[in-house]
């Protein structure tokens, strides 16, 4: 079992900066891709951003020219920087992991981190 654990979420004014990190406990095989998803109250969780074992990234068009995600193959963590946030980022942001075994695609997810932008 692998454990992915977010961190670096908090509270910022409109047009600050954070940077999120997601670290796996170990080496996942097989992985595939990693995603940023957010949900906010209320709302259904979305993605957000996105990058896959080949280093393409995608992201969500709310947050393009925004949000910058990034990878550390070596530490297993994946990275979001969030730029010019603004009061609708607000939600919980969840890291998730994509892998093949057998064929067959599993998925792990963090437990999410909260990111507050105030006005």
């Amino acid at each position: 079992q692998v454990q992915l654990v977010e961190s670096g979420g908090g509270l910022v004014q409109a047009g600050g900066s954070l940077r999120l990190s997601c670290t796996a406990s170990r080496t996942i095989v097989g992985i595939t891709a990693m995603n940023w998803y957010r949900q906010a109250p209320g709302k259904q969780r979305e993605l957000v951003a996105a990058i896959n074992s080949d280093g393409y990234t995608n992201y969500a068009d709310s947050v393009r020219g925004r949000f910058t995600i990034s990878r550390d193959s070596a530490k297993n963590t994946v990275f979001l920087r969030l730029n010019s946030l603004k009061p609708e980022d607000t939600a919980v942001y969840y890291c998730r992991a994509l892998y093949m075994d057998a064929g067959i695609e599993y998925t792990y997810w963090g437990q999410g981190t909260q990111v507050t932008v105030s006005s």
